[in-house]
Order: structure tokens, then sequence, then C-alpha cells
């Protein structure tokens, strides 16, 4: 059988409250990582701005866009530029009140391929996401684009095995989540790192279950908390590649921007389903119960 092997491109970096310069900043790491030949390339959640989830503020909602808009329009202008796909995501405003988190993906002529509303919407200390976001309606659906069917979704989607294995059952060839998570200063050192071991190891476990690589963009660095209710996020990068077996093929630092490139043998994911065949052994006619909230 043919080798299908594809450049994948991931940019983590920190944001700041200048909105231009994120994106100017952006747009020379999509540059870097497509002249180093990247063929996909995946960005973090809610990379044009600050995250601004940890204060409820009716203000924050100037931040969105819609879908076409201008966002689309410049992203779509580098994907074409360099031949890319490109995975964004962005603030999608809908409607007046009704906004969604969504990724958005740009095919290499820079058309929008597809796109996915977050499905899964925090609300913790921090990350206050229900109030500004509406759960996604599209469901999980893979996106069609040159370099293959992409099961994108976002952020606090990574922790649930479901959308993962509905991704997969339709056809994903790779699991992409980006992503913005990181510690609050008053976590024990123990603590952070028992988060962050979890963080890699429920997505990892994704790859395994799925047979499929697992691509998560984390964004980096500290932002204060407007309110000065907490000590702000420090977020903890860490993004990474994993293959089909969870291996760990890159992965970014907790504490610095960094672009990594790296080629993505597709051919494995065949070979691992061939080896571990677990679509083939699920007993779907007893999972019906998974439908409910709980089984008391």
């Amino acid at each position: 059988m043919e080798r299908k092997v594809i450049k994948v491109g991931i940019v983590q970096q920190s944001c700041s409250a200048d909105f231009k310069g994120n994106i100017e900043k952006l747009k020379n790491n999509i540059k870097d990582v497509a002249q180093k030949g990247a063929q996909l390339v995946v960005l973090q959640e809610l990379h044009n701005s600050l995250y601004f989830c940890q204060v409820e503020d009716t203000n924050m909602f100037d931040l969105a866009e819609s879908i076409p808009g201008p966002s689309t329009d410049f992203y779509g202008r580098l994907a074409k530029e360099y031949g890319i796909v490109l995975v964004t995501s962005l603030f999608e405003r809908r409607a007046p009140g009704l906004y969604h988190n969504t990724a958005v993906v740009f095919e290499k002529d820079g058309t929008i391929a597809g796109k996915y509303r977050k499905m899964h919407i925090p609300d913790d200390p921090a990350y206050y996401e229900k109030f500004y976001f509406t759960p996604g309606d599209i469901g999980f659906e893979p996106i069609e684009t040159s370099i293959g069917k992409l099961g994108v979704q976002v952020c606090w989607d990574q922790w649930y095995p479901e959308g993962a294995r509905l991704m997969a059952l339709k056809g994903a060839e790779i699991l992409i989540y980006p992503t913005a998570i990181g510690w609050e200063s008053s976590d024990t050192d123990d603590e952070k790192a028992r988060q962050c071991d979890a963080w890699t190891t429920v997505q990892r476990g994704h790859a395994v279950a799925n047979g499929l690589p697992v691509i998560s963009v984390n964004r980096v660095g500290h932002e204060d908390d407007p309110s000065g209710q907490t000590n702000g996020i420090q977020f903890w990068g860490n993004s990474f590649i994993a293959g089909p077996q969870g291996e760990i093929l890159a992965k970014a630092s907790n504490s610095k921007e960094e672009n990594i490139v790296i080629e993505l043998d597709m051919q494995r994911s065949e070979n691992v389903r061939r080896w571990w065949p677990f679509l083939r052994d699920r007993r779907i006619e007893k999972f019906d119960d998974l439908t409910k909230r709980f089984i008391d």
C-alpha cells in the first residue's frame, strides 16, 4: 500500500491585548511553518485575542465576528498564499445575542472547507464560557479537505471520548483540538503536574482507542484576570502531536512560544487498526445506555 505522508505545522504562541499584534504574529508564524513545508497548519483556541472568558463582561462580545467575516477573509488569504490547509479558532457572532466558539478550516485555495462549533462548554472559575458561548449544533462532523478528513473539536471537548469516537466512526483521519488551558498560580506544583499529565493522557487515549493521530495546540504565557479575583492563568503550552498508538511524535515546552513542523505518516492508522481492531470488536448492541446522563 502506498505510503501517505503529510507535513503538519503547529503554532504555540502567547497572546496580548493588542488584537492587531496577535494577528500579525500569527501571520508570521503561519508563514514560518508553511515555508518549512507544512501542508496542514493548526492554531490554538481563540488565538486572535486574550482569553476573555476569565470574566463575565458583555463588552467582550464586541470581539465576536460573523463567519464569513473579516477574520475568515484574512486567514483564507493566508491559506491560499501558502497553499495550506489551515485550522483556526474564532469567536463567532451568529446573530444578536447568539455566539459560538467556532473552529474554521480553510482549504488550500482559501475557501472555507468547513467549521465546527464547540459542543462541550465549561463554566469554572476563570473559564466562564457558558456566559459567552451557545453549545454547538453542527454535531461531530469531520471536515473534508484535500489532505483528508479532519475531526476538529475545541478544548473542553478533548476530555470526552464520545466526541472523538463519533468523529472516528464518521471517517476522520486526524483528531485536532485547538486549546486554551492552564494553571492557576495557587495550585501546588504536584497538582499542576497532575492536571497537565491528565490533559495529555486523555488525548493520547483518544488516539489509541480510535487508531488515529491527535494534534492538540495550546496557548502559552500568563494572562491576568481583569477582575482581580484570581491570579490569572498561566497557559501551560505542551502542544503535541501523537500517533495512532498514543506515541508522542512532537511536543512543545510549557513556557515558550514554538513553531513545530513534523512529518505524519498517515499509513500508520491503517496498520495499527489491523493490529488492534477496536472498531471491529465494539459491542454496539449494548451501548444504548451511553445516551443517558447517569444510570441510577
